[in-house]
C-alpha cells in the first residue's frame, strides 16, 4: 500500500490521529471539562483564531448560559446538561485549513425541514456573525 503525504498507512491524517488520541485523554478522564480547559485550549491558537475562539466563547455563553465549556476531540465546545457537546469551535490550524469552524452536533436543535447546515466556515468575525452565531446558538440549546 503506497503511502500518500500526510496521511498513515490507516488513511488517517497526523492530524486526525492527534485530535483521536486527544479525545482519548478526555475520555480517560484527563482534564477535558471546565472553562480553565477551553480558554486553555483557545490560548494555545494561533492569533487570528484565538481571537475569534475567545469571542465565541463569550458569544455562546451570554447566547446559552446552560451550555458547559469543556474540551471535545481537543476543540473548544459547550454541552448541555446531560453532557452531550452541542457546538464546538475548530480552529484553521487543527486540520490545517484556511478557515476555522463553528459546528453544532447532532445534538443541537436546528433542524430546518429535511437539510440544515451543521457547520460555518469563519474567517472573520463583523457583528453580523456575532449576531447570526448567538441566535444559532440560542436555537441549538433550545
Amino acid at each position: 500500500m503506497r503511502k500518500k503525504a500526510g496521511r498513515s498507512p490507516k488513511g488517517f491524517t497526523d492530524g486526525e490521529r492527534a485530535a483521536l488520541k486527544e479525545r482519548a485523554r478526555e475520555i480517560s478522564g484527563a482534564k477535558s471539562e471546565g472553562e480553565d480547559a477551553v480558554l486553555a485550549k483557545i490560548d494555545k491558537m494561533q492569533e487570528q483564531d484565538r481571537a475569534m475562539g475567545r469571542r465565541i466563547h463569550s458569544i455562546v455563553k451570554a447566547a446559552a448560559p446552560g451550555l458547559a465549556p469543556r474540551l471535545w476531540y481537543g476543540m473548544p465546545a459547550y454541552a448541555n446538561r446531560d453532557g452531550k457537546v452541542i457546538c464546538f469551535f475548530q480552529d484553521a490550524q487543527k486540520f490545517k485549513t484556511r478557515y476555522a469552524t463553528l459546528g453544532f452536533s447532532d445534538k443541537a436543535n436546528l433542524d430546518e425541514g429535511q437539510m440544515w447546515p451543521t457547520g460555518f466556515a469563519l474567517k472573520k468575525l463583523t457583528a453580523a456573525e456575532e449576531a447570526r452565531i448567538a441566535a444559532l446558538v440560542k436555537k441549538a440549546a433550545g
